[in-house]
């Protein structure tokens, strides 16, 4: 995170252009929009309260990188992010999930990035005291006679070669109550009622009394450590940090934007609700307070990302309230051949090293050829352009197509694997000898 503390829009997208191919427009955009966040935490208070995020819709094909800019983007950061589709949501009223769980479940990921945060500071200590506990847990295990000490040094060289990882030990674990079923009817959503009962009977259903269980040292000494952690973080600091992050770092990915759209046509639902879902919407995007299980968030200063194929309706078909939240707009183009070939070999993780990486643990040595390469990338733009438009993602089916029968006959020892144009006809000859089965299969 202190490469990206500026978070300088120039250095942010050559990050990005390490995992992402192309979309230089919609790096810009999302670059600047984190840029903006690092420019506002310069000024004072008041003018920080006055300064809103200027949120954005990423109008786009699947399979074009819409989300995974998003995703990055909160990697590089370190920020909250969650990524949800519109249509999973439905408006107040009507049975299903609520537009302020998203909210939610964001507070809960931000929990969960602090809290790992402080888990690093204090790693080295809980091992420590993890390893001390461990110990004893040993001693009194009576497996050690001898004076005190010596017995402690003895079992302690022991523990560290791993020589008593498997020996069973007895130990005290808390014993957990189960929670009563509870039944409950109401228009809310469960997580809403997830908060409330958590409040009303907080304290009521708490881990019970100790009770001793046999187990093998190397997990007693897990349980121990996360013991340990647990006992070296203070709650309420993760909390008070994560709640700010949130409000003032939270990124929130809604996919599938236009199909909440006016004119979208979808016959599973009344357009009221899809209305609904958008007016709902507006507050979270405007700026509310949302009640969760850690306190009140405010949602004034997250940034929403909507994004969308927009093939049927158009942003402007989205009610012009929500429009007016959502002033940036940038078009992802879709994926050429060259874009195919380029996202194959240049990210850092890219399929080709993926697969060379995950045969290599065979002892197979992959070489993909340039042609070979070529015929990968051609043969699955053909695929996008003659059926269904899934983007790169067609890479992954005819990547797995490709390499089933060599993924299958392992192990192999110490053997070379050409991948080169002539192979991967080969593999795809059935494949276009048998249209139906193909359409089926990718």
């Amino acid at each position: 995170m202190g490469y990206f503390n500026n978070y300088e829009p120039k250095k942010v997208v050559s990050e990005l252009d390490k995992y992402i191919v192309g979309q230089n427009d919609a790096k810009k955009v999302v670059s600047i929009a984190l840029r903006n966040r690092w420019r506002r935490k310069q000024l004072s208070p008041q003018m920080q309260r006055e300064i809103y995020p200027k949120n954005i819709i990423m109008i786009g094909p699947t399979g074009v990188g819409k989300t995974e800019i998003a995703r990055r983007l909160s990697q590089l950061t370190g920020s909250p992010f969650i990524k949800l589709e519109a249509t999973k949501f439905t408006e107040v009223g009507y049975v299903g999930r609520d537009v302020e769980s998203m909210i939610r479940d964001l507070v809960e990921i931000g929990i969960n990035i602090v809290k790992n945060e402080k888990v690093k500071i204090v790693e080295k200590k809980a091992r420590t005291l993890a390893k001390k506990r461990i110990i004893a847990a040993i001693l009194g295990a009576g497996s050690i006679d001898g004076e005190e000490n010596k017995a402690r040094e003895f079992v302690k060289s022991k523990w560290e070669k791993g020589e008593f990882n498997n020996k069973e030990i007895e130990v005290e674990v808390k014993e957990m109550k189960p929670m009563p079923k509870i039944e409950y009817f109401s228009n809310q959503g469960a997580e809403e009622i997830d908060f409330s009962f958590s409040d009303i009977f907080k304290g009521m259903f708490k881990s019970g009394d100790k009770k001793k269980r046999k187990m093998k040292a190397k997990d007693a000494y897990e349980m121990f450590l996360d013991e340990e952690k647990e006992k070296l973080i203070n709650r309420d600091d993760v909390i008070l940090e994560a709640k700010n992050r949130v409000q003032n770092e939270g990124i929130v990915f809604i996919d599938e934007l236009d199909k909440i759209a006016g004119n979208y046509s979808n016959s599973s639902g009344p357009d009221i609700s899809r209305e609904g879902v958008q007016r709902d919407l507006l507050p979270l995007v405007e700026g509310t307070k949302v009640n969760t299980r850690y306190g009140v968030i405010d949602t004034a200063h997250i940034l929403f990302i909507g994004a969308g194929a927009f093939n049927v309706s158009k942003p402007s078909d989205l009610i012009p309230e929500l429009q007016g939240r959502f002033p940036l707009r940038v078009e992802l183009l879709p994926l050429t051949a060259d874009d195919f070939k380029r996202i194959l070999v240049e990210p850092e993780s890219s399929l080709i090293k993926q697969y060379i990486a995950l045969l290599g643990t065979e002892n197979l040595d992959l070489k993909f050829t340039k042609d070979g390469i070529n015929e990968i990338a051609t043969f699955s733009y053909t695929l996008n352009q003659t059926r269904e438009n899934i983007g790169a993602r067609r890479l992954f089916t005819v990547m797995e197509y490709i390499l089933e029968d060599t993924s299958f006959n392992v192990p192999y020892n110490n053997e070379k694997l050409k991948i080169d144009r002539k192979f991967v006809q080969a593999k795809l000859a059935t494949m276009k000898q048998k249209e139906d089965l193909s359409d089926y299969i990718l």
